[in-house]
């Protein structure tokens, strides 16, 4: 069975919607935002705060392995500090070379050190040797910074550092998350690598899933956006993907799992933050749910969370009560 997995997105996919998606369908794994390594060791309680699934067997609820990702230049301080997090029995350890977020790529982290295969290298093998062998220690990668001159050079260095697996974010920095994902170049880096080539990048239904695979020659592939539109998607993908997505149904399912989710938010951040939270995330249901539209319409202009979980009780969201 072709492999599933969540990716890290900053900002997004954090440990609230991480819990949410992974109740909808089973991925093989998944994947928290970045842990910023800069020059200190951190404390355990900075992993669990990325990751609060450290704490319960690095897994959901519902049983999806999660990794954990660093995010770093300096190759004995990410060794330091993956040592560290090894002591957490994570289900694994990832390392970010994928962020195009100018904060991140202006300290030197991310997608910015793709014009520096040999820091790549060094990095992955100083973290290799300080993550048990148990321990699944895997990269995401772009294309590049600019362009792909150094794509095949980036892919070599990170494998022949010893991760085990590589997922390729089908685009390069500057790209940004521009459409289209060339989805083409997976398969060039998988044919100069050792270890297993996930795709990403673009997949937004399973049409887009089926030409991913069939343009990369990848097995399996890791979703993102396109998971957080689509909470459903994979497990249609794994039904088969012949049937039509049934948008009706899918809400109704949908609802309890939006209420959970603003609950969680609610016990998470502040009061003032959470209703951005909410409206992030409906807005990306928007792409796939026409009631998503009508319900984000509502909340959009709201800062209150009474006003707000007014609005989603109306809509048979189930929510809790919250004094005016």
């Amino acid at each position: 069975m072709p492999r599933l997995l969540l990716a890290p997105m900053e900002g997004l996919a954090d440990d609230v919607l991480r819990e949410v998606l992974t109740r909808v369908a089973g991925y093989d794994h998944a994947v928290t935002e970045f842990v910023r390594v800069s020059g200190s060791l951190l404390p355990p309680r900075a992993f669990r705060r990325i990751a609060p699934e450290l704490r319960a067997g690095s897994a959901t609820s519902s049983g999806t392995p999660v990794r954990v990702q660093l995010l770093g230049s300096d190759p004995a301080c990410m060794a330091d500090n993956a040592a560290q997090l090894a002591g957490l029995n994570p289900a694994g350890i990832d390392l970010n070379f994928g962020c195009p977020a100018p904060m991140v790529n202006r300290h030197r982290g991310g997608a910015a050190l793709l014009d520096e295969p040999e820091l790549l290298h060094a990095i992955a093998c100083a973290v290799r040797a300080a993550v048990p062998a148990h321990i699944p220690f895997t990269a995401k990668m772009r294309l590049g910074v600019v362009d792909t001159a150094r794509a095949l050079d980036c892919g070599r260095a990170l494998a022949e550092g010893g991760v085990v697996g590589l997922v390729v974010h089908a685009r390069t920095k500057t790209d940004g998350y521009r459409p289209p994902a060339h989805w083409e170049w997976v398969g060039r880096i998988a044919d100069v690598v050792g270890v297993p080539v996930v795709a990403n990048g673009e997949v937004w239904d399973e049409e887009d899933w089926r030409r991913c695979r069939s343009v990369s020659g990848a097995t399996d592939v890791m979703l993102g956006r396109g998971a957080v539109a689509d909470p459903f998607l994979v497990r249609r993908i794994r039904q088969g993907g012949e049937a039509p997505a049934d948008r009706d149904a899918e809400w109704a399912e949908l609802l309890p799992l939006i209420g959970e989710f603003w609950q969680r938010v609610l016990a998470k951040v502040e009061a003032r933050h959470a209703p951005g939270r909410l409206k992030q995330w409906l807005g990306l249901l928007r792409r796939n749910f026409p009631q998503a539209e009508i319900l984000y319409a509502e909340v959009r202009a709201m800062k209150d969370v009474p006003a707000v979980n007014r609005v989603l009780g109306s809509h048979g969201v189930p929510v809790l009560k919250v004094a005016a």
